[in-house]
């Protein structure tokens, strides 16, 4: 597409555009009146369970302790179960149970493959809808992060709130496409990337600071209204966002799990996407 074709596009397209969020925690989230189905709860409860490590690689887990846990009606949860199978996020083991999936070298290769096939496509639509005034507020609510991270000062909250400006860019820029299929696709994706896990020790430094780094890099492309350096700035996020992951298994920072049950959660955080 032309230099000016793309601008005419975005100028006709900015005024359908949603109106920025105010809060951090609502980057990401749907532009769309449409109720949130049970399908979708179900994932986002799964979700914020592996965030806070009550849900993690190797558990074994029965349909009535993911109905308390996730707070949703069993009909919901056998219906994300079957998804989840197929996914293989969680295997059926006889006489045993629901185990959720271990944490491996070819579950790393594929999730982030997925990632980025995804996100690339994204990035070229994103392009033509986000508005100046949306960039602008997502780019506030990083630089608001990347200071809490560099600051030497304790900050109980900041990797939870680091999660929701992170994960809700890639999340709103999904489902900014408006496919269903897709977005469904890669939310169940993310439930694989956010099942691996860096000790809460080195996140500031090995996932914080270089995620709001590459974020913002984005996001500069982004408000260039330049394809080839925004598809090229999210390709290099996602493959150091990899690196980072397999850096961690490495050097044994990384929940892996074990094979056996696992109940009592140790203090972790999720690597940076």
């Amino acid at each position: 597409m032309s230099a000016t074709r793309r601008q005419a596009t975005t100028k006709a397209a900015r005024p359908k555009a949603a109106g920025p969020k105010t809060g951090a925690a609502e980057i990401g989230r749907p532009k769309s009146a449409a109720p949130v189905s049970q399908r979708m709860l179900a994932y986002e409860s799964f979700r914020n369970q592996i965030l806070t490590a009550q849900i993690r690689p190797g558990q074994f887990v029965s349909q009535r302790e993911l109905t308390r846990l996730l707070d949703l009606p069993l009909g919901a949860v056998r219906e994300m179960i079957s998804r989840l199978e197929a996914a293989r996020l969680i295997i059926t083991v006889p006489k045993r149970g629901l185990q959720i999936a271990h944490v491996d070298l070819k579950l790393v290769r594929n999730a982030f493959q997925v990632r980025s096939m995804i996100e690339r496509e994204a990035t070229r639509h994103f392009l033509d809808v986000v508005s100046d005034e949306e960039l602008a507020t997502i780019e506030a609510a990083h630089d608001r992060i990347l200071q809490r991270a560099s600051s030497p000062k304790p900050d109980d909250t900041l990797d939870a709130d680091a999660q929701a400006v992170d994960w809700g860019l890639h999340d709103r820029m999904v489902d900014a496409m408006g496919n269903d299929i897709l977005s469904e696709i890669y939310r169940v994706n993310s439930l694989h990337v956010r099942l691996i896990r860096i000790d809460a020790a080195v996140v500031r430094p090995l996932r914080v600071l270089p995620a709001m780094q590459e974020h913002l890099a984005f996001l500069a492309a982004l408000k260039a209204r330049d394809e080839a350096a925004a598809i090229a700035a999210i390709t290099s996020h996602i493959e150091n966002s990899r690196q980072r992951v397999l850096q961690a298994m490495l050097e044994g920072g990384a929940a892996m799990g074990t094979g056996r049950s696992q109940t009592r959660p140790r203090e972790t955080a999720e690597q940076g996407r």
